[in-house]
């Protein structure tokens, strides 16, 4: 039966998940386990339900409680339901909720890398994405253009940070991600990274601006059976080092005189050319 609670103090704790705890509280790097993150909008509540994520409890509108929210409350048993009207719910978290709705969950444990790449043909690997608008709009791309997982190194945004949820539309919760984690010291992603990619039986293809690139719908890559497409930091792009240890280095042919784009763009072309032909629409 739905807990509903109307917000009658804005500085109770428990609505300090909603509107003052910063992305690195929530993540709760000391304690793993009573990690947090915030899912936006019925449509990303429910791609995060539907995956197995565990809610915490619910902040929306008055009107949502038997409306859209509805279904999605019934899903979740007695967990406590907040409520206000949109005005006091704008000036308790200090911006516009997307869609008048927010539920808290908790982090999913993290798949290990092999895992995650078990069954998989085609991989993204982010290396050092700090951006997390970049981080959601490669994940959305990678959801629709065919990539199996994506693998991130330890430096890249975390994909659970609220705008990187927004902005993939719920689809960090629907393609299979990992940290390439360095525990114990095992490899370092910049000395052993690629090698330990080849070893899971990928080649590998660096997204970057070489005059000794092949072209990005060349028929050697493009035939690949199990292939890891390697993206770079904004800026910089990706490190000399992780160039010079992959398989290919591709560059995306442009006309203007535009020499490069920006990161997001440049992983929904590179998905679309040389995503997994085989997969099914709609897994």
């Amino acid at each position: 039966m739905a807990n509903i609670i109307e917000i009658t103090d804005f500085m109770a704790p428990e609505l300090d998940v909603y509107a003052r705890l910063s992305e690195g509280q929530l993540l709760n790097r000391h304690e793993p386990h009573k990690g947090m993150f915030i899912a936006e909008s019925p449509k990303v509540i429910e791609r995060a339900l539907d995956a197995g994520c565990v809610p915490v409890s619910f902040l929306m509108e008055h009107k949502h409680v038997e409306g859209e929210a509805k279904e999605l409350i019934a899903r979740c048993g007695d967990i406590p339901v907040y409520t206000a009207e949109f005005d006091v719910l704008t000036q308790l978290t200090g911006f516009k909720l997307t869609r008048g709705m927010l539920c808290a969950m908790y982090r999913p444990k993290l798949p290990t890398v092999q895992e995650v790449c078990k069954e998989a043909k085609r991989i993204a690997v982010l290396e050092n994405v700090v951006n997390p608008t970049n981080i959601g709009a490669i994940f959305r791309s990678a959801a629709a253009l065919n990539m199996d997982a994506v693998l991130l190194t330890p430096e890249c945004s975390n994909p659970l940070y609220r705008r990187a949820i927004r902005v993939s539309m719920g689809t960090v919760f629907q393609v299979p991600w990992t940290f390439l984690c360095e525990e114990k010291k095992v490899f370092t992603w910049k000395e052993d990274g690629v090698k330990f990619l080849h070893n899971l039986g990928f080649k590998t293809a660096a997204l970057a601006l070489r005059d000794d690139s092949v072209s990005i719908d060349d028929a050697a890559l493009m035939a690949e059976d199990r292939l890891a497409v390697i993206l770079g930091t904004e800026g910089d792009g990706l490190a000399s080092s992780t160039i010079a240890d992959c398989d290919y280095t591709v560059k995306i042919p442009m006309s203007h005189g535009v020499d490069s784009l920006n990161v997001a763009a440049a992983s929904a072309v590179a998905f679309w050319q040389l995503g997994n032909k085989d997969a099914k629409v709609g897994e």
